[in-house]
């Protein structure tokens, strides 16, 4: 009998504005439980990290953390529960790459490459002022640009370090050790 293997994905958290008078540390812990009560099942959580404004100026700093969680969930399932968590938490969808309460992506689903290679390519190689002005109307997988952030990638070192990009061919550690070593230092682990 073949036995299937559990679809792994990561969920990067972030947050730099309160919610309901808590700071974002409490938002993204509090979060974490709501993914858990609607079913998605964790099975490693990241360190939290104080990470600058992404882009630099656009608001407070954040807290950044991830998360792997396992099951046979569909990507479009995951992404529904993660929009409604957001919403829960007063997430407003009004500006691209602006201040938030809290936001979820879902970086990778497995080796699943959405919604193909030519599509995920076009996004993945959108020239950055290009990024700022245009979103996606359809779920990109992996995030096409994970492997040049370190809000992303640090935490997500901590969970699936030895997860393989299925376009890149390398893992979460690799496309790390890439990244230019200041950007890294950026990223620093929170206070327990």
């Amino acid at each position: 009998m073949i036995t299937k293997t559990p679809q792994v994905s990561v969920i990067a958290l972030g947050a730099n504005l309160r919610f309901d008078q808590n700071t974002p540390d409490v938002t993204l812990r509090q979060a974490i439980r709501c993914l858990t009560e609607r079913g998605l099942v964790i099975t490693a959580q990241s360190r939290f990290y104080a990470t600058p404004c992404f882009p630099p100026g656009a608001g407070p700093d954040y807290v950044n953390a991830a998360i792997a969680i396992s099951g046979d969930l569909p990507e479009v399932e995951i992404l529904a529960i993660l929009h409604e968590v957001e919403a829960e938490f007063g997430r407003k969808r009004e500006q691209r790459w602006g201040m938030r309460t809290l936001d979820l992506d879902l970086i990778c689903h497995g080796e699943r490459v959405l919604p193909d290679l030519e599509k995920y390519e076009s996004w993945r190689r959108l020239p950055p002022d290009r990024q700022l002005e245009m979103a996606p109307d359809e779920l990109i997988l992996p995030h096409p640009r994970m492997q040049d952030r370190a809000f992303v990638l640090v935490p997500m070192a901590d969970v699936a370090p030895d997860w393989l990009h299925p376009v890149l061919g390398k893992t979460v550690r690799q496309m790390l050790a890439e990244l230019p070593d200041d950007t890294v230092a950026e990223v620093k682990p929170l206070a327990p």
